[in-house]
């Protein structure tokens, strides 16, 4: 059934890591409902739309990563291609940002 996906330990983390948030954000919501609010995001927002936004781009942000990885291992002169990891820390960073200052 999943066999058309490369699933890695990195993919499979990145995945379990958007259910959990998926689950703790409908809890967070039934107990206590959300206010539109206006942070550095262009429109004022709640916080299913800050998260929806922040996986919007951390979801880019490891398509970019996938496509420059050979770019960056020319450019640095690496044996192989940088970790996944990489991207996958910088895309959570990007999504507590979204959700805390959006």
């Amino acid at each position: 059934m999943f066999n058309w996906m490369a699933w890695t330990l990195p993919v499979a983390v990145f995945f379990t890591c958007i259910a959990l948030m998926l689950i703790g954000m409908t809890v967070w919501e039934i107990k206590s409902p959300t206010v539109m609010r206006k942070g550095f995001l262009p429109i004022a927002t709640t916080r299913g739309d800050r998260l929806f936004m922040g996986l919007l781009g951390a979801a880019y942000i490891n398509l970019a990563f996938v496509g420059m990885a050979g770019w960056i291992t020319e450019w640095m002169s690496l044996e192989q291609e940088p970790s996944i990891w990489i991207s996958f820390v910088v895309s959570m960073v990007w999504l507590v940002i979204a959700l805390r200052k959006g």
